[in-house]
């Protein structure tokens, strides 16, 4: 075999490796991408599956407590305010600006009741306030996974030389579900 001839193999062996290895490299990292956008999406899906439970939950909550605390309207038509904002939030931010603030109505909610002995001890009341509990912890659990997945996707789409491919293919920041900044203050409970 000539020098020319294995010149040739050697330069077309590199080329191919080379065209591998950018292959492997932009297609790998795309498919991550790809898979960890399915993830918060499904992660998501997960958190609205128990803020829908939380929602129609509500109305049931309100009209026991109205039996009780007619007084009380102005905490009741903000939860019912809030609930409404929670039906007509379009995209992800929007979502969770108005499950935060429906998270502040129903901490309000939760210290008007405290004023009203019968009604706690009212066993509709109660069975709501058990389930209400049990979606808040639900929605916790899914908060924090879809959270995680935020994480590690943000974090990919950032490190380097990953993000070149990221802006390439238009792959953007998805944002948190911070919890509001009321649930860093404890509901103030006056009898």
């Amino acid at each position: 075999m000539g020098s020319g001839k294995r010149n040739l193999i050697i330069g077309i062996v590199v080329i191919l490796f080379i065209v591998f290895a950018l292959y492997s490299f932009f297609g790998g990292n795309y498919n991550k991408f790809v898979k960890m956008d399915v993830a918060i999406k499904a992660a998501w899906s997960q958190v609205e599956n128990q803020l829908q439970r939380r929602y129609d939950l509500i109305p049931n909550l309100v009209e026991t407590v109205k039996g009780y605390a007619k007084q009380e309207k102005d905490v009741l038509v903000e939860v019912t305010n809030a609930r409404a904002k929670v039906g007509g939030a379009g995209n992800v931010p929007d979502k969770i600006t108005a499950n935060n603030q429906l998270s502040g109505a129903l901490s309000r909610l939760m210290v008007v009741v405290e004023k009203y002995p019968d009604l706690k001890s009212n066993q509709n009341f109660l069975r709501l306030q058990d389930e209400l509990a049990g979606t808040e912890n639900r929605i916790a659990v899914e908060r924090m996974r879809y959270n995680e997945a935020v994480k590690v996707y943000n974090e990919a789409i950032r490190s380097f030389p990953a993000n070149l491919i990221a802006s390439m293919f238009n792959f953007k920041e998805s944002p948190y579900f911070e919890a509001p900044k009321e649930a860093k203050s404890a509901p103030k409970v006056k009898f």
